[in-house]
């Protein structure tokens, strides 16, 4: 059995300030709460700096500093890549092995745009990554959601070819879950067997919940997979 946190859209500024809250509070006391709660590693699932300046992941780095578990990071669209590397380059992954299980990042952002796309070279690569896996059981991981929200979100904002990730997720079986943020909201979905998790952000969520929260996960030996969503009032 293994444990892993999500966190998503932290939304880090050179000020303390962005989307009208203090992003850096916010995270602060996320951080507080991951640090009591066993885990074999933390995914932030992207946007984890506001407009991507390279002092914005220093303080990023700043506020993680107190988590001694191992740090996963993947793109969102407010990030810029140069900077994330040079701060997070030990961050970023393909793939992480836990226990029996594995993590596959795959790249939905477009440069300058909101939405995301997965290129067809990106999901050759998913292809390939899932057909010679050795891991008994996989998770893809990606900024941008799946599939409608059903909420107050603009689906037009989401994953523009989602069709396209399904057609290769529905050949292999031993994929589990899906999970994304970039939607600001706690929330779960169901394709036939699959789960679809959104995670919600550090900073503030789009829909009426006032809270802030991660998801904190728990994956068993036998393929089972058990979430609950830790809400946090800022």
């Amino acid at each position: 059995m293994n444990q892993f946190i999500q966190i998503s859209d932290c939304h880090i500024d050179d000020n303390e300030q962005s989307m009208g809250v203090n992003s850096h509070a916010n995270l602060a006391k996320i951080v507080d709460k991951i640090i009591t709660t066993q885990s074999d590693a933390l995914l932030i699932s992207g946007d984890l700096t506001y407009n991507g300046t390279s002092q914005s992941y220093k303080k990023l780095k700043e506020i993680l500093a107190p988590i001694k578990d191992n740090i996963f990071v993947i793109t969102g669209n407010h990030d810029n890549l140069d900077n994330l590397a040079t701060e997070f380059g030990d961050c970023l992954f393909d793939s992480i092995t836990l226990g029996v299980w594995s993590i596959i990042n795959i790249n939905s952002v477009q440069i300058g745009k909101t939405s995301g796309f997965l290129t067809t070279n990106t999901l050759i690569k998913l292809d390939k990554q899932l057909h010679y896996s050795n891991a008994k059981y996989n998770i893809i991981t990606l900024h941008h959601p799946v599939v409608p929200m059903n909420s107050e979100w603009d689906d037009a904002l989401s994953l523009k070819n989602p069709q396209d990730l399904f057609a290769i997720l529905d050949k292999y079986h031993n994929v589990r879950a899906v999970l994304f943020g970039h939607a600001h909201e706690s929330a779960e979905f169901d394709k036939n067997g699959l789960k679809i998790i959104s995670c919600p952000s550090t900073t503030l969520q789009f829909n009426n919940e006032r809270r802030i929260g991660f998801n904190y996960y728990t994956l068993f030996d036998n393929g089972c997979l058990y979430y609950k969503t830790q809400w946090i009032n800022p």
